[in-house]
């Protein structure tokens, strides 16, 4: 079994460090079970020094020019050469039980694809509250935080992997496309919450809770059209880091 570990990265020279080392040790609940890894850094157009810090942790470094998450995980996910994919965002941090959570899952044969709750690495009320309702409605619902998924190889290219035609809410279309072939191959779509993955709450810093609420009303009122937009999804784009 070969897993391949992807991480779409621009302008992250502040918190890859310490992803890519914690994936590297998560990494040997792979080879724990005899199985081989291998991680994917998609440099997104960086201006700053991500690409050389990937290197350096012993990443495979592919590049995408045009800035936009989905078509840095796909980027990536080209250059895979697993059976299995695993996306962690660039600003995250794995831990040995969950990926051994995660390898338990595709040993027993059912799972086409997963994801897992989050936690986040400050304490701050509001976006603790809504992490913990977004990880309520990821596990009843099964959609995929886009933080951490893991996805047989077959299937994500099968769906045609993320939509590039969206900016923001790409990992929520994917998670729509997984659960209707789950349905039709009669497999299952997992959400791992014993061992929740450690995210940054970096955009508690940078933007206002005010921020927060204007784009969700705006895509609310636009029913989602917005998402299609870089200059309407600031929050992903501004480059604020």
């Amino acid at each position: 079994m070969k897993i391949s570990i992807v991480v779409p990265a621009y302008n992250e020279q502040k918190l890859i460090g310490e992803t890519l080392r914690s994936i590297n040790i998560a990494r040997e609940a792979f080879a724990a079970r005899g199985w081989v890894s291998e991680f994917i850094v998609c440099d997104n157009n960086s201006t700053d020094h991500t690409a050389e810090l990937a290197r350096a942790a012993g990443a495979t470094v592919v590049f995408e020019p045009v800035n936009q998450i989905a078509r840095a995980r796909n980027t990536g996910a080209r250059a895979a050469t697993g059976q299995w994919l695993i996306f962690v965002d660039a600003d995250s941090q794995p831990s040995p039980e969950l990926f051994a959570a995660v390898a338990s899952q595709i040993q027993r044969g059912e799972c086409l694809a997963g994801g897992a709750t989050v936690r986040l690495d400050t304490n701050y009320f509001w976006y603790g509250f809504w992490a913990r309702v977004w990880n309520l409605i990821s596990r009843s619902q099964h959609y995929l935080a886009g933080s951490f998924i893991f996805c047989e190889a077959v299937a994500f290219r099968q769906v045609g992997g993320f939509g590039e035609e969206l900016f923001a809410g790409e990992e929520l279309e994917l998670s729509l496309k997984l659960k209707k072939l789950a349905r039709e191959t009669r497999r299952k779509i997992v959400v791992l919450h014993r061992h929740p993955l450690l995210t940054s709450a970096r955009k508690a810093h940078l933007y206002s809770m005010g921020e927060h609420l204007r784009f969700l009303l705006k895509t609310a009122f636009f029913r989602g059209r917005n998402l299609k937009s870089r200059e309407a999804c600031p929050v992903w784009y501004d480059g604020r880091r």
